[in-house]
């Protein structure tokens, strides 16, 4: 028989939990695996993505109905639980007694009753079930409410001050719609806003972006008009503005040292009128048959794939580059939305960090021409990962300016939590 796209839902994020699996994958091999019609589809993709945003806030709403510390209540059934609670509390259209009904339904059977009980509790509650005091702990309050572990709270009020951190939290919990930039080689962004709208779907231009499309649904992006033909690819409005920035044109020479997925790569190709030199490189060989696979696709010739360590000099590049991108490793503290994963991660796993995106920053200074632009980027809001090392790279550098520096978040510009700076060689 046919899993539901519940119990589906239940089974993958058993795996992200136990085999610490990335729930995008789990979930495309399920969907794969599974013959589902789209609103199962679509169902099975909303139950993972938000019961993994959602987690410590469900869990806590677990444990005050059960009266009991989360960790004494086996993780099968808190999983079970929190796909049925998530139900209740964020899906307006799943009506009630189904919620209940086949949550009690995939319990184990020595476990029904206490399902049943708790999923009941909480439909008596009405969901109105008291948060930690803000006042004697705000960390504990911020955590539970906005679902991020304690030590991401801490570091955000610590850098960003109470009223900020939590603003810039609750932010992270609207779900972006799918954002495109357009292929401008092929078809301009007025003519592809037409197409779409003739297909049912609901797009408008970016805000900012002079070649994006906001798409808003649940629409996957295979389905979308113009994706076989390569009429655009996926990028985030901040990101596309961070290519904007880099001030690619026509017969330029152009790095991008970190280039993988290739969204960036194909931004600045596409700038350049498909003529010039775009390389892009990747530590892994094997995620550079993205880069390759994505500009086939988009029709974009000019792009060179490279396997190689951002941190070390490739002796013919220096001097050479009209334009250098370090859109560097980081913490991801910046695209929480659509990463849910990170909100549980320890900001003590990225201490290093900075001194790594210091190293590519100073070798990739050494590739720009004397005049050119040397763009750097990450998609965090961490001081430390931005401002702070280019600060240090400038004092270390006088014969680079810093001509514009930028922070986009979810909560100003809509966007994902992203920084780039554009330094110019004097």
């Amino acid at each position: 028989m046919a899993k539901s796209a519940r119990a589906l839902a239940v089974e993958i994020l058993g795996r992200c939990t136990s085999a610490e699996q990335y729930s995008n994958l789990a979930l495309d091999t399920a969907i794969k695996r599974n013959d589902l019609a789209a609103t199962d589809r679509a169902l099975l993709t909303a139950l993972v993505y938000g019961v993994i945003e959602k987690k410590l806030t469900l869990e806590y709403h677990i444990s005050v109905l059960a009266k009991r510390p989360i960790g004494e209540i086996a993780p099968a059934v808190r999983i079970l639980l929190s796909v049925g609670l998530y139900q209740l509390a964020y899906m307006d259209r799943i009506p009630t007694h189904a919620a209940v009904n086949e949550t009690v339904e995939l319990a184990p059977k020595r476990a029904k009753g206490f399902v049943n009980a708790i999923m009941r509790a909480y439909c008596r509650a009405e969901g109105k079930i008291e948060l930690p005091d803000r006042e004697q702990d705000l960390i504990r309050f911020l955590s539970v409410k906005y679902s991020f572990d304690e030590r991401v709270c801490a570091r955000f009020v610590e850098e960003f001050g109470a009223e900020r951190a939590e603003a810039l939290l609750a932010s992270f919990g609207v779900q972006p719609p799918l954002t495109l930039r357009v292929n401008t080689l092929k078809i301009t962004r007025e003519e592809l806003l037409e197409r779409l709208a003739e297909q049912g779907f609901d797009a408008m231009p970016t805000k900012e972006s002079r070649t994006g499309i906001l798409v808003r649904g649940n629409a996957p992006v295979r389905e979308l008009y113009g994706f076989a033909e390569g009429l655009f690819f996926v990028q985030d409005e901040a990101s596309q503005l961070c290519t904007e920035a880099v001030g690619a044109e026509a017969g330029m020479t152009v790095l991008d040292l970190c280039a993988c997925p290739g969204s960036k790569s194909f931004g600045i190709a596409l700038d350049m009128k498909n003529e010039g030199r775009v390389c892009s490189c990747d530590l892994h060989e094997n995620k550079l048959s993205l880069v390759r696979d994505g500009a086939a696709r988009l029709g974009i010739s000019i792009v060179e794939t490279y396997a190689r360590d951002a941190r070390n000099t490739r002796e013919e590049w220096i001097g050479r580059a009209d334009r250098v991108l370090c859109d560097v490793p980081c913490s991801g503290f910046g695209v929480f939305a659509k990463k849910p994963e990170l909100r549980y991660k320890d900001p003590e796993r990225s201490r290093d960090l900075p001194a790594i995106q210091t190293n590519i920053l100073r070798t990739a200074a050494g590739y720009v021409k004397r005049g050119g632009r040397l763009i750097y980027s990450t998609c965090t809001l961490l001081p430390q990962e931005n401002e702070e090392n280019v600060e240090r790279f400038l004092r270390e550098h006088p014969d680079f300016t810093l001509v514009r520096e930028r922070t986009l978040t979810p909560l100003e510009d809509g966007t994902d939590g992203f920084y780039f700076a554009v330094l110019e060689r004097n």
